[in-house]
This record gives C-alpha cells, structure tokens and sequence, in this order.
C-alpha cells in the first residue's frame, strides 16, 4: 500500500477567528468548522477527555489543508510560536504566492512581521518567513518565471 497524500498540517491557536482571517487573506478558504469532543477523539490523540474547536482551511487548488484547533478542555501545556527557525519539531508551514511584495501588504495589515528579509534564491525564487496571528511562522515563496 502506497502513501495516498498528505492531508493537512495542524496548528494550535489561542484566537481562532483572528487566525482564520489571516489565512483568508493569505487566500485560504473556509472548508469548515467544527466542534471535537467524546471519548473516540481523546483516543486518537491520547488526551482524554478533549473538547477541541476546529477550522479547516483549503488552498485554492483544493490540494492542501491547514487545520486551525482550539483546545477548550484540556487547557494547552506548551507554547512553541515564538521559537526560531533552528528549534527542534514543527518549522514552518510555506506558501507559493503570485505576487510576495503585494502579499506581504496584505498580511501586514492583518499584524504579520517579516522575521529577516525577502530574499532571492538564484533565478527560481523570492521567498521570506513572516510571523502571523499568535506568532505563527509562515513562509511565502514567488516562483521567478
């Protein structure tokens, strides 16, 4: 049996409607929400008695997915979203954008900040990391045609 896909990349949020905006902007879609709770759920992640809020955001081609949750019960232990770029476990989730320079308008002004600069990588790309809602660390990439 081969591996099919992969079908989403989960991140915890303390503010879920501010970080649904924020992918709206970036040009996510709102696939849905939903409400994570009973005994089957805390099986699957070994927490127990969860109650989780969760958003799922579609990229455009319908291709990828970013699950934003929320954990209402049990209360949230770790807080990872300040970590640099080096930190051991999650890096960094990346987008490929038309236009970075018009993207990173639009982030700005939902609270984004650049964490170095915008740089390019030989003829292929231009590409930064930016921190998002929550501290949240996103990569853009413009392919160079």
């Amino acid at each position: 049996m081969a591996l099919k896909r992969m079908d989403n990349v989960g991140i915890v949020v303390d503010e879920l409607e501010e970080t649904i905006e924020f992918f709206r902007e970036l040009g996510l879609e709102l696939e849905g929400r939903a409400t994570i709770e009973g005994e089957w759920a805390g099986r699957v992640t070994g927490l127990g008695d969860q109650r989780v809020e969760i958003a799922m955001m579609r990229t455009p081609d319908g291709h990828s997915r970013l699950e934003l949750s929320r954990f209402l019960t049990p209360p949230v232990v770790a807080d990872h979203r300040n970590a640099p770029v080096n930190a051991l476990g999650y890096l960094r989730v990346m987008f490929a954008v038309d236009d970075i320079d018009e993207t990173l308008e639009r982030l700005r002004n939902r609270g984004a900040q650049l964490v170095g600069e915008v740089v390019r990588y030989q003829d292929s790309y231009r590409l930064c990391y930016i921190r998002g809602p929550e501290g949240i660390l996103i990569g853009i990439a413009q392919e160079l045609r």
